[in-house]
């Protein structure tokens, strides 16, 4: 299967092409970028032919048949309706828009058109996540309470590389995604109750460098989230899942228990890698034709939920 990659040489664009190297039966043979300085030395160095700046000349390759999106949030959702009207199966980092008419819109559009739309909910597929869903599933553990952090240091535009971004990120519509997403997937309910406050909002950045979210299930279970662009400190999301029969914490790909013992995910996966796990599952759903798990219509309810939030920071 044939694939190309936008935003191929961004933080994550990279790890995607990394990971894609483990998938037998997939190639990428076209990798689009912001500079054509930036995008031909990676396609020389990963000895892919076809480069370019223009996602309309990518997908006008008939031999692309899939493409992942790993570019700027607020290219998602049109970069997405492209690739779906010309006939190509996509996978869009999240969020898959940063408004919520873009969402419902583009979950209509994958209905119309029949191709795989699917977003990276990398949580769904860490390793770590994937073993509390199945203690859920089995009836082993159930959801209490679920505390998460997100905090990183980012008071001047950079990216998971350490470089300049050409783009804002959003606490909200990016970074809260991940968690408001990830709730309802492990609860298997869309929050009744939710509520959202911000810090102010930065002179230059023109966003809130700091929020807090709540969240509570029909069934009781609850969700606090904090997140911050300010924290000068260990760096990323950690998730504590508080249940009736055991306590986990989430760091990425890693799980522990409450008292830090490791539990052991080998067992779990094909892959440790949850970028590499949603590219697997992708590129199995087409070639089975089934909806994707983390497709654009299960993607929805987090950007319903992230649409409440939003209107009542506003209010």
């Amino acid at each position: 299967m044939k694939v190309a990659v936008a935003g191929a040489a961004g933080a994550f664009g990279v790890k995607h092409l990394n990971a894609l190297k483990n998938i037998n039966g997939v190639e990428v043979v076209s990798v689009v970028g912001r500079t054509t300085e930036s995008i031909e030395a990676l396609a020389k160095e990963r000895g892919i032919e076809h480069y370019t700046t223009d996602l309309d000349e990518s997908l006008s390759h008939t031999d692309v048949e899939a493409v992942i999106l790993s570019t700027p949030t607020q290219m998602h959702a049109d970069q997405s309706r492209k690739c779906m009207m010309a006939g190509k199966h996509v996978m869009c980092e999240i969020p898959m828009s940063d408004n919520i008419e873009d969402a419902r819109s583009l979950v209509d559009l994958q209905k119309e058109t029949g191709v795989v739309g699917m977003v990276g909910h990398v949580r769904r597929f860490n390793p770590s996540h994937q073993y509390v869903h199945n203690k859920i599933i089995s009836k082993e553990f159930k959801i209490q309470q679920l505390d998460v952090q997100t905090y990183f240091f980012r008071r001047t535009n950079i990216n998971a590389l350490g470089n300049p971004r050409s783009w804002t990120d959003h606490l909200l519509w990016h970074h809260a995604c991940h968690t408001v997403d990830l709730f309802i997937y492990q609860t298997g309910e869309v929050p009744t109750e939710v509520f959202g406050m911000q810090g102010p909002i930065h002179p230059d950045l023109g966003i809130a460098m700091d929020m807090t979210i709540g969240l509570k299930s029909p069934s009781g279970a609850l969700c606090t989230l904090s997140l911050s662009f300010n924290n000068d400190g260990p760096l990323g999301t950690f998730f504590r899942y508080i249940g009736d029969t055991a306590t986990y914490i989430a760091r990425y790909d890693d799980l522990v228990d409450g008292r830090e013992n490791p539990i052991d995910l080998s067992n779990v996966a094909a892959s440790s890698n949850g970028i590499e796990l949603i590219d697997r599952e992708f590129f199995s759903a087409i070639r089975e034709k089934r909806e994707p798990n983390s497709s654009f219509a299960q993607g929805l309810a987090a950007m319903e939920v992230l649409h409440q939030i939003e209107q009542k920071l506003n209010s």
